[in-house]
């Protein structure tokens, strides 16, 4: 009969290190006790690679009255092991070895300290446990039994036909050790006591009960201790274990499969969909709103008209704008700096529509992903929410708004106003002149005219018309370039209030689930 069925193709290491790797992931993230049982497996299976892996520890386990220690005895062809019939014997588990060299380290580690040796070599690098009565009225032998039962390399469980259907066992034993079939065996003892028919039939119901514990395939055996039927069987199928010398690999590839499902049920189970990657366009709108930047695009167009106009303006009147404070000098958003802005701070409404919209990117990226993982995802949304409006301020300040470029045109209208304005300046002066002249009655000057209007008239009107047209033209030319300067500086600031979006709210969102994911592909490998 096989004990150990195909293994799978990822070497115990490797699970042993991606379960490792999946209860760090799972820190903070899930209960504490499968994390902490993970860990340990971890722990206890680099402590058993390191002792004897030619010895196989066996225990006998099972119920007061269930014949453990006389199957011990006749195992061992000793009476090391005192028989009690009504009440629980065993304090201690009791040792015997087949072959003793090498095996003090492990049972140091087992904590076994009453150990018998057995003059025989057919079952050689075995170490057989009798192990204290799981359902003992003393508390420090049930304790026994599980600290072994969690350790040992092989189990196997002896039942008597009065208690096999016990649910104590079945409960606190059996059903959770539902994935170490390949290191479990179930003795049916003390079948002299039932005619054979009787026997088939408690052997029917114990296959049924096991198989709803998840232990179909265990191998069982009816034995007795005092016919000495099933012994010869029990001693091949233990042979046949300690020859492969690979139980303990197989006790501990169980205890890692089990671990890994103790942190999937933990997860809230496997997820039911993909992860999904947020969309955060609503996201990056509410930002806006709360960072100012319409506000600041209403600012870089007014700002826009008020240089163009202080730039080009008629010189009679440009120096009125300097009585007009710069929309952009006012918010500290001259030119890209790392300071502070004086953006008015968000109003309640924006800042509400900022709350939802980052709660609503957390919830998406959560959504198919089960608890407690999904509440991590929606946490991390926010995370770094109390330095969120910091961020935007900085990202507004910073932003290159493209204002300090004056176009080149600008240069040549001013030119042209000045060239108006000298011109104005020159008929006024010279109707000055001839003004003077008139009134002190001296010999008048040739003053040329344009037909009927004398130069100097011409001159004077002629440039202040034409300044008051270039200036009006050139305030239709500044709000044109306006719109075209705030469409700019609005794809700018979305630009920079998105990437303040993606490091403060997506990247930890995205990291967390990138941890799930990877969480998921480590307890995966673990459990194969």
């Amino acid at each position: 009969m096989k004990l150990l069925r195909r293994r799978s193709h990822i070497s115990l290491d490797d699970r042993l290190k991606a379960l490792g790797a999946a209860a760090d992931l799972a820190e903070g993230r899930v209960a504490r006790e499968p994390v902490e049982r993970a860990h340990a497996v971890v722990a206890r299976a680099g402590a058993r690679a390191g002792l004897s892996v030619d010895h196989t520890a066996v225990a006998l386990a099972g119920a007061t009255g269930s014949g453990k220690s006389s199957l011990f005895n006749a195992l061992t062809g000793t009476a090391v092991a005192t028989v009690g019939v009504t009440r629980p014997t065993t304090s201690k588990a009791q040792g015997a070895l087949w072959s003793p060299e090498g095996s003090g380290p492990l049972l140091d580690w087992l904590d076994v300290p009453t150990r018998h040796v057995v003059d025989s070599d057919d079952l050689h690098g075995l170490i057989l446990l009798d192990l204290p009565d799981h359902d003992s009225i003393e508390l420090s032998h049930r304790l026994e039994v599980d600290r072994l039962v969690a350790v040992v390399d092989q189990l196997v469980w002896v039942m008597d036909p009065q208690k096999y259907a016990d649910a104590a066992i079945h409960e606190r034993y059996l059903r959770p050790l539902a994935r170490h079939a390949d290191v479990t065996m179930v003795v049916l003892n003390q079948v002299d006591r039932l005619p054979e028919k009787a026997v088939r039939r408690c052997l029917d119901d114990l296959r049924r009960l096991l198989a709803a514990d998840g232990l179909r395939d265990v191998p069982i055996l009816p034995v007795s201790t005092v016919t000495g039927q099933g012994l010869p069987e029990l001693k091949d199928l233990l042979a046949e274990l300690v020859g492969r010398r690979q139980a303990w690999s197989s006790r501990l590839e169980a205890d890692t499969a089990g671990a890994a499902d103790h942190l999937i049920a933990a997860s809230g189970g496997l997820p039911a969909s993909d992860l999904r990657t947020p969309d955060h366009e609503a996201l990056d709108e509410a930002l806006a709103e709360a960072a100012g930047v319409p506000l600041v695009v209403r600012a870089v167009a007014k700002a826009h008209r008020h240089r163009a106009v202080a730039a080009m303006g008629w010189p009679v009147t440009r120096w009125l704008r300097r009585f007009r404070p710069d929309p952009l000098r006012r918010l500290h958003l001259a030119r890209p700096t790392t300071g502070r802005t004086s953006i008015p701070q968000a109003h309640l409404i924006q800042v509400s529509q900022m709350d939802s919209a980052v709660r609503a990117v957390g919830q998406e990226a959560a959504d198919g992903v089960p608890e407690p993982w999904a509440a991590a995802i929606r946490r991390s949304a926010r995370e770094r929410h109390d330095a969120l409006a910091d961020a935007l301020d900085h990202a507004v300040a910073g932003s290159d708004l493209g204002m300090e470029r004056r176009p080149l045109w600008w240069r040549a209208v001013n030119a042209l106003q000045w060239l108006l304005f000298v011109t104005l300046l020159a008929g006024l002066a010279w109707l000055v002149v001839l003004y003077v002249i008139g009134f002190l009655q001296l010999p008048g000057l040739y003053t040329p005219t344009a037909g009927e209007v004398p130069w100097p008239t011409t001159l004077l009107v002629g440039a202040a018309v034409l300044g008051v047209a270039v200036a009006l033209l050139t305030r239709a030319l500044a709000w044109i370039g306006s719109r075209r300067k705030a469409r700019r500086s609005a794809r700018v600031l979305q630009q920079n209030i998105s990437e303040v979006a993606e490091r403060m709210v997506i990247a930890p969102i995205t990291h967390e689930q990138t941890r799930y994911a990877t969480f998921l592909a480590q307890v995966r490998t673990a459990r194969s």
